[in-house]
């Protein structure tokens, strides 16, 4: 049963009503401190299906369904694990770093929508992606940039944005990728390769 279309009718209802409900929104942030000291694990899952503002809820959405649809009909049955196990790999840095930290929290569903992303470009690494919405390059470059951007993101700091929620995310759908297709890593070198 296709699951992407219920996924993303799900995350847009609790995150608009948790949006509006400042408790709710509270309760299922990832907060590392309260995941490891008062072992609310489901944390770890339920960050994902919330969103700080409508515009963060659409962008993640927008990127969801236009390559989950695709990667969907390719993964089939393993398309939840992606996407749940993305979300439960994008944590793990916050929990490692933030654990003693009762003020960190973090939300949204960016590192399964990452990873999902980095799934598509293993199986499609010379379709034409748009960057920002109007520059065409190659789907492998364009994977290879998101690294180069949210690494000098992240080591810069004070965005406010998880970027290694990013990273993890779309580290974990690279892997996933290439355990299903190890042809997927011959692929996207020929393909890079030959835009030089």
């Amino acid at each position: 049963m296709p699951l992407l279309l219920p996924i993303i009718v799900v995350t847009a209802c609790i995150s608009i009503y948790a949006m509006k409900r400042p408790e709710v929104l509270s309760k299922m942030m990832l907060s590392p401190y309260k995941v490891v000291h008062n072992n609310e694990y489901y944390r770890i899952l339920s960050h994902g299906f919330i969103h700080s503002d409508g515009m963060h809820l659409a962008i993640n959405l927008f990127v969801l369904w236009e390559f989950g649809s695709v990667v969907e009909l390719e993964y089939g049955e393993g398309f939840p694990f992606l996407f749940f196990g993305a979300i439960i790999a994008a944590s793990i840095p916050a929990i490692a770093k933030h654990k003693n930290n009762i003020n960190y929290n973090s939300l949204g569903a960016s590192g399964a929508v990452s990873a999902i992303l980095m799934a598509f470009i293993v199986a499609h690494p010379s379709h034409t992606l748009l960057l920002l919405f109007v520059i065409p390059i190659p789907a492998i470059l364009a994977g290879l940039l998101f690294f180069i951007f949210e690494r000098s993101m992240q080591k810069r700091g004070g965005t406010g944005i998880a970027h290694d929620a990013h990273i993890y995310g779309a580290g974990f759908g690279l892997i996933y990728a290439l355990i299903k297709d190890p042809n997927g890593l011959s692929n996207m070198f020929y393909t890079l390769t030959g835009l030089f």
